[in-house]
C-alpha cells in the first residue's frame, strides 16, 4: 500500500481539515459556492470526452462525486484517489449505495504529489479543489501529467477570485464574511473551512495567478490549455491535452 508521509504544515492541515466534512460534503460545498458547484462539476466532466473503454483517475476524488458524474455520462471505469481516509469513507458509502457504480470505481488512498500509477497508465485525469492544498503546485501538475498517456486529456474544477473589480469586490465580502458564517450553520469544522477557504483562495491567486496556472499546465506537458471562468469568475474550469497545443486563458 503506498504510504501517506505528510511532509508540511499545509498538509497536516488540509488533512486535519477534511477528516470532519464528508457527512455534509455535497451539500455543503454547493451551498458555498451559491449552487454553482453541481454545475461547475458538470462543465469539468464533460471536458474529458472519455469513451466507455478509458480508464480515469480522478484525482482529490473526496466523497466520490466526480467519479460519479464521469461514470453516469461515459460509462468508463474510474480510479479514485484521495489522501484523505475519512473522504474515501465517504466514497466507499457512495458505492455502498450504487452497486452499478461500485463496479466501475475503485478507491486508493495516496498523494497527488506522488501517485502510485506508471507512466501513461491512464487514458484521462480530472482534479478538484488540489492546488491549494500542494506545496508545489507546479511539480504536482507533472506528476498529474505523467500518469496520463500522450492524447489524453487532463481536467480540473478550482475556486477562483472574479477579474471584475466590482464582483471581486462583492466575492470577497463573500469569502470573508459569508463562508464562515455558512460553515458556523452546520458544524465545527465547516466553520473552520469557511474561515480556511476564506483565506486560501485569495492566497493561492496573489502567488499564482490564473495566468500561471495556465502555464504550468503547459510546462507539464499539457497542451491546448483553456481556462473557462465559470459564474462570474468565482470557479474555474481548465483542461487541455497530453502533450502539444497551445496555452489559454480566457
Amino acid at each position: 500500500m503506498h504510504e501517506i508521509a505528510p511532509e508540511s504544515e499545509r498538509k497536516r492541515h488540509a488533512l486535519a481539515l477534511f477528516a470532519g466534512l464528508p457527512r455534509h460534503y455535497d451539500r455543503v460545498a454547493a451551498a458555498f459556492s451559491f449552487g454553482q458547484d453541481p454545475r461547475w462539476r458538470r462543465a469539468m466532466v464533460a471536458a474529458v470526452g472519455a469513451d466507455a473503454d478509458d480508464r480515469v483517475l480522478d484525482v482529490a476524488t473526496g466523497t466520490g462525486m466526480v467519479a460519479q458524474a464521469l461514470v453516469r455520462r461515459y460509462g468508463c471505469t474510474v480510479v479514485g484517489l484521495d489522501q484523505s481516509e475519512a473522504m474515501l469513507d465517504g466514497a466507499r458509502a457512495r458505492l455502498e449505495r450504487d452497486s452499478s457504480l461500485a463496479a466501475r470505481v475503485s478507491l486508493v488512498r495516496g498523494e497527488a504529489e506522488h501517485l502510485p500509477f506508471g507512466d501513461g497508465e491512464f487514458d484521462h485525469l480530472t482534479f478538484t479543489y488540489l492546488l491549494r492544498y500542494v506545496d508545489d503546485p507546479a511539480a504536482t501538475m507533472r506528476e498529474l501529467a505523467r500518469v496520463v498517456r500522450p492524447g489524453g486529456r487532463i481536467a480540473s474544477l478550482e475556486f477562483a477570485v472574479p477579474p471584475s473589480p466590482f464582483w471581486r469586490t462583492l466575492w470577497r465580502v463573500y469569502v470573508r464574511v459569508g463562508l464562515p458564517a455558512l460553515g458556523r450553520l452546520v458544524s465545527r469544522e465547516w466553520r473552520d473551512t469557511g474561515s480556511f477557504l476564506a483565506r486560501s483562495i485569495p492566497e493561492f491567486y496573489e502567488r499564482h495567478p490564473l495566468e500561471d496556472v495556465v502555464r504550468m499546465w503547459a510546462d507539464a506537458g499539457i497542451g491546448g490549455v483553456t481556462a473557462r471562468r465559470m459564474s462570474l469568475g468565482g470557479g474555474v474550469v481548465i483542461w487541455g491535452t497530453r502533450d502539444g497545443g497551445d496555452a489559454q486563458a480566457g
